[in-house]
């Protein structure tokens, strides 16, 4: 399910944004900075102060997940079924260990949310279809000079 492609823009990719829905059913979308994938079908995304995220996936397990690479203007929405992995269970260490090796044990993490993944879909800036001539060159220019990023 995540392709090497999928798992390139999860490196790519500063945030994520995890869509869950409360009781009821009404919309939640949070950003996260620490995620990554295990094995090649499953998303781990920390949870640090997601309490909303973490409610809503104990009433109702299905989520999306979207990230994109800003300067590229490409990248994924993943759409599974959430887990919390908490501190007290065996498999905790395991599955946090991938996150602190990306990022840091520095951050208070409370769990992991796993995501099994079942559908995968690309994310892409409209101009990639609206003009021919688009490339990812042009847009990391266009996004370097709209961000005012310089010397990468």
């Amino acid at each position: 399910m995540l392709n090497d492609d999928i798992k390139k823009y999860i490196h790519q990719s500063v945030l994520c944004w995890l869509a869950t829905c409360d009781a009821d059913n009404f919309p939640n979308v949070s950003p996260k900075e620490m995620f990554t994938f295990s094995e090649d079908n499953t998303l781990l995304i920390a949870h640090l102060a997601s309490l909303n995220s973490i409610e809503n996936i104990k009433n109702n397990p299905k989520v999306s997940v979207s990230f994109i690479d800003i300067f590229v203007q490409k990248g994924y929405k993943l759409k599974g079924v959430a887990s919390i992995i908490d501190k007290n269970d065996l498999a905790f260490t395991p599955k946090v260990q991938p996150l602190i090796d990306l990022f840091t044990d520095k951050f208070p993490i409370k769990a992991v949310i796993e995501i099994i993944v079942t559908k995968a879909e690309p994310i892409q800036a409209p101009s990639y279809f609206l003009y021919s001539e688009t490339t990812e060159e042009s847009q990391i220019a266009g996004a370097m000079k709209t961000y005012g990023v310089v010397g990468v």
